[in-house]
């Protein structure tokens, strides 16, 4: 399968619920973030690979959402 075709049959739900874990792992990420940047002296270095995985994990969430939404061309 090539990255650019659309996930169908029984392929389809595994990736919804791999996206809807990476949804779940982005929202904590920016909960901790959040709570790291908070604190009277934060950890930069921290914050800085917690922003680095939490791009990382958007990007695959972006190409996951590709690959379940068909490219419709109107």
């Amino acid at each position: 399968m090539n990255d650019d075709e659309a996930v169908t049959g029984p392929d389809e739900p595994a990736a919804r619920i791999r996206l809807a874990q990476l949804r779940v792992e982005h929202e904590d990420l920016d909960a901790a973030i959040e709570a790291l940047e908070a604190r009277p002296s934060p950890d930069q270095i921290r914050i800085a690979r917690f922003k680095k995985k939490k791009l990382a994990v958007r990007d695959e969430m972006a190409r996951l959402e590709d690959l379940i939404t068909p490219d419709i061309i109107a």
